[in-house]
Order: C-alpha cells, then structure tokens, then sequence
C-alpha cells in the first residue's frame, strides 16, 4: 500500500534497486546503532547516511521506523538463539554443556550490550515481547540442561533462576552503572567461580 509518508521519500536508485543493500542490511546496521546509543536512536536518516544511501532504500523494504524496528529485534533473537544454542546442541554431557555455555555468553560483548539497552526499554510494545520470548527460551534450556545434570525439576528450575539473575545483574552493574569492565583475568576468574558455585559436580 503506498501512503503519503512513503510518496514524499526519494525513490531508492538503481544500485539499491539491485539488491545492494538489503533489509538485513538495515536491520543489522539498526542493531548496531541500538549497542551505541539505545533503541530511541533508531531512526531511518542517520542510518541511511551511516549505510551511505538515500531514505528511498530504507522504503523499499520497510513502511516505517517501527517496521525496521521489529525486524532488527527479530534478527538478533534468530541470530542469539542460534550462535549460542546451535553451538552446544552436539555436546552430550549436560555439565559440559554447561561450561560451554558459560564461556560462551562470557565473551558475547556486543550481545550483552544490545540486551542491556533493550532492558532499558522493556515499555516498548515492540521490546517487550522479544524479551520475554528470549527469557523464557533462556530459562527453559538452563532448567533442563540442570535436569539433565541431575537436579530434581524443582532444584533445576530455582538453580536457572539464579543463574540468570546472577547473568542480567552482572549487565546491570558493568553496563548500567557504568562501571569499568574486569580486567581478563579478574574476569576469567569470576567466570570460573561461577562454574565451580552453579554447575554441579556429579
């Protein structure tokens, strides 16, 4: 459907046309803007001049900034979900799994930061469910990989939760309050305290 707000942008040019600039393109380059400067950041006028194209491009795959939005928030749940699941899911054991999870997400900084700002905008009508799916998502996996190590449901469900809590506190602290990020081998140290406190042994 063509509305008055897409007639009066320019028309994307024959480059764009050609499918030199997608809308994973846009979605990503929305992304990133979100890790720099929060979800209110985006906007269609500086990330065309950060793409280094005109606002038709953005019309071409996208009816509005909330549209792009959306798509920006799917890809990084798809992309999240499959980075981090997709890697452990040939690991049998259950603790190693457990460990591979833990040095995993320690070191998805870019990750952490866009979770960190989405946080901070979970009164969005377009954050807030993305949110809650990925949680959920989140805390289903860590219960039954607990389950699976040994755990009754009850003990897995209460050893996710804190596990969790324990993984947006830390964003909390280092991203939120601005705190400076641990030196590599502080950091590394706490990643392994967390292992030895949460992961159990036999």
């Amino acid at each position: 459907m063509v509305t008055l707000s897409s007639m009066s942008q320019p028309a994307p040019t024959k480059q764009e046309r050609n499918g030199r600039l997608s809308a994973d393109d846009w979605a990503q380059a929305a992304l990133d803007l979100i890790a720099e400067q929060g979800v209110a950041a985006v906007a269609v006028e500086p990330l065309a001049r950060r793409l280094g194209v005109t606002k038709g491009s953005f019309y071409w795959h996208f009816p509005s900034r909330d549209a792009l939005l959306v798509a920006a928030l799917e890809r990084w749940e798809k992309v999240e979900q499959e980075t981090v699941f997709g890697q452990l899911e040939p690991i049998p054991d259950p603790r190693q799994r457990l460990r591979s999870l833990f040095h995993l997400v320690a070191h998805e900084v870019k990750s952490h930061v866009i979770y960190s700002e989405l946080l901070k905008a979970l009164d969005h009508p377009a954050v807030q469910p993305v949110i809650g799916r990925v949680s959920e998502r989140r805390l289903d996996y860590l219960t039954a990989s607990f389950r699976q190590a040994g755990l009754s449901r009850t003990d897995a469900q209460h050893r996710a939760r804190l596990l969790y809590a324990a993984y947006v506190g830390f964003l909390q602290l280092n991203l939120q309050l601005h705190q400076t990020r641990m030196q590599h081998d502080e950091f590394e140290a706490y990643v392994e305290h967390m292992m030895a406190t949460l992961i159990p042994s036999s």
